[in-house]
């Protein structure tokens, strides 16, 4: 029988800050304590399977005998944002971060990119997505003028109003500027963030957000499936993510619901590799509107689909909980992603329960591990833990 493996990352799942998070700008940060506070917050689970018993965590009750393994991981990467931490999780590290514009983009970018689009920019500064929409949608609505923000992350987000500019043609402008954004300006992220409404009080952004992601710098666990013959299943933002390479299908998602159920269809799917699935909206709807209660409320819905996959899992089946960094709604310092251990609880017929990893360096034992119970050679980053886990 084909083994198949499960990988999920829930977008910005911290598990509390890393040692060098001040250097981030980040103190006192914890996601999970975060959101364990709200009552909106339920997942047996994700206790069962032993994301209680991490390292750090002493405010809930750990599971007296988790059903697979689990551990924390420690980001190596200078970095803290979605593109750095997935890379990362697939076994290729960040010595450096990417770039970032907290002051906006430099002249010389701005009228490369009205030049190849020919219309002409407003903002040009790090913004709120939503707030953005707020202080200029009306403008753009009046001249036509393209919303170019950022974040702390690296980013070049481009928002317009779907009656002035089709969909088709908001990802033409992305395209434009992915091609522009290289070498020192390679941004790890553009993003086409459209939306809808006719003034500031019901502006609002619709599913149809695309992102154009940096072709990673080298090969990745994807690469080395791929080449090996084996299916690489991206669901959600993935596909964005790694620009396509390595992967064999794609399947984009409207937000977590959507993604989950893609996950359930998958379990009663054959095929021969990985599914590797983001759920976004922990990140994008909650972390970084710094909503506590939804982003409890996600996590509890995450822990009820697990009532119906778990069972479905077949005998040669690796299942896997990660995340990419935190984004802790509780830390109103900033509203950006915060620098954060993240899960690793590993689960399947084959994975020996309660068995406790401690803290590993490095995300890139995802992919170290995920290659090794593949039978898949590579040359990735990471401590491989298959062979101190496997029944």
């Amino acid at each position: 029988m084909a083994k198949r493996v499960f990988l999920v990352v829930l977008d910005s799942f911290g598990v509390g800050e890393e040692p060098d998070a001040a250097s981030f700008g980040d103190y006192g940060v914890n996601t999970l304590r975060s959101i364990a506070q709200s009552s909106s917050f339920n997942c047996p689970n994700l206790r069962a399977l032993g994301l209680f018993n991490l390292d750090g965590i002493d405010f809930l009750p750990s599971f007296p005998k988790p059903l697979g393994a689990f551990g924390r991981l420690r980001e190596r990467s200078m970095g803290k944002d979605t593109t750095i931490g997935h890379w990362e999780l697939a076994g290729l590290e960040s010595s450096s971060p990417l770039p970032t514009y907290p002051h906006g983009f430099p002249p010389e970018i701005i009228q490369k990119f009205e030049q190849r689009t020919g219309r002409s920019v407003l903002c040009n500064k790090p913004y709120s997505g939503t707030e953005v929409l707020k202080d200029f949608g009306e403008e753009h609505l009046r001249t036509g003028s393209l919303i170019v923000y950022t974040s702390a992350d690296s980013v070049f987000q481009i928002a317009a109003n779907e009656t002035i500019v089709p969909v088709d043609q908001l990802y033409e402008y992305c395209r434009a500027v992915r091609s522009i954004l290289v070498g020192e300006h390679g941004v790890g992220r553009v993003i086409a963030r459209p939306f809808e409404g006719t003034c500031r009080k019901d502006f609002r952004r619709t599913p149809r957000r695309h992102d154009y992601s940096l072709l990673p710098p080298g090969r990745t666990m994807l690469n080395y499936l791929s080449a090996a013959g084996k299916d690489v299943i991206a669901v959600g933002k993935i596909n964005d993510i790694f620009a396509g390479s390595g992967i064999t299908k794609s399947f984009p998602t409207s937000g977590n619901a959507d993604g989950q159920q893609r996950l359930l269809n998958l379990v009663t799917t054959d095929f021969d590799g990985l599914a590797f699935i983001n759920l976004v909206d922990f990140d994008m709807l909650y972390g970084h509107r710094r909503d506590i209660d939804g982003y409890a409320e996600a996590a509890s819905s995450f822990d009820k689909t697990l009532v119906h996959l778990l069972p479905m899992l077949r005998s040669e089946d690796l299942f896997i909980i990660t995340a990419d960094h935190g984004c802790d709604p509780a830390y109103t310092r900033t509203t950006d992603h915060t620098r954060e251990y993240v899960p690793f609880l590993l689960y399947g017929k084959e994975v020996t329960p309660d068995t406790a990893l401690g803290t590993i360096d490095g995300f890139g034992a995802v992919a170290a591990t995920i290659c090794s119970y593949l039978g898949v050679a590579s040359a990735l980053c990471g401590t491989d833990v298959w062979p101190d886990i496997r029944l």
